[in-house]
């Protein structure tokens, strides 16, 4: 870590292993674990906690103050967990007072340009391509990924296993499990490659085809097809926690992709 270049705090908490590139900036209450590699030209603001085995490439700006005119220089944390790759100009955000944190969790892939705003929640495993953008107080859950230009409003939920396509808009609540794409955005099958390559059994895949066919293609509206799906499908954890995450949907989940005629 013995880097005569860079400017690390006093106040810094930088594990021995780690190593910084020329000409970054380190604040005060900063934490980085074991065998993290951090770029030339990166700056880490206060309140970053930065897990293991992270690499951080240059440009990065992590755990700057929010983008948000509320805010009032409160002590706030961005969290990242362990194994998670930031590539080059990404900036992540500080929480607020709504959650007081930011978190990336572990294995995460964040790519060139992407933007993760203040209070957001980021699940494990995730993957988010060139020029993505999380706006505010966003969730999103374990193994998503977010094609390139993907942009998010504050506030919504995307569930686990979801894939987004480039480009899209993301209005309403993604689903688990499900592939999101055209505009405005919609439900146009599930995410089969991606479980398949997780593990997910054919017939699972084919129960999680038949609860979305219920919800999406019998013209049902969302409070009857969950009755319908609680009431005939079986009750397994991949079923429980679609109905949960349509129950506890704040903005509402995306619609069924119609063809207009």
């Amino acid at each position: 870590m013995n880097q005569p270049l860079a400017y690390v705090h006093p106040g810094a908490k930088i594990a021995k292993n780690v190593v910084i590139d020329p000409f970054t900036t380190i604040h005060n209450n900063v934490v980085i674990g074991e065998g993290t590699w951090i770029g030339s030209n990166v700056t880490i603001m206060e309140g970053a906690r930065i897990g293991k085995n992270c690499n951080i490439f240059p440009g990065a700006v992590i755990s700057a103050v929010p983008q948000d005119l509320k805010y009032n220089d409160e002590d706030t944390l961005t969290i990242i967990g362990d194994n998670v790759t930031i590539r080059e100009c990404v900036t992540i955000n500080r929480g607020t007072t709504d959650k007081m944190k930011t978190v990336i969790g572990n294995n995460c892939l964040i790519m060139a340009y992407c933007h993760i705003a203040h209070d957001c929640i980021v699940g494990n495993n995730c993957i988010f391509s060139n020029n993505s953008t999380l706006a505010g107080h966003i969730t999103v859950g374990d193994y998503v990924v977010l094609a390139g230009m993907t942009a998010v409003h504050q506030f919504c939920s995307i569930g686990n296993h979801a894939f987004v396509t480039g480009g899209s808009l993301v209005r309403k609540d993604v689903p688990p499990f499900v592939k999101a794409a055209r505009e405005p955005l919609s439900y146009v099958g599930i995410n089969s490659v991606g479980l398949r390559r997780r593990g997910f059994s054919t017939e699972k895949i084919r129960e999680i085809q038949d609860i979305f066919r219920i919800l999406y293609q019998k013209n049902y509206n969302n409070t009857q097809a969950a009755e319908i799906i609680e009431a005939e499908m079986e009750a397994t954890p991949e079923r429980d926690e679609i109905l949960q995450f349509i129950k506890d949907s704040q903005r509402g989940i995306m619609k069924g992709y119609f063809k207009s005629n």
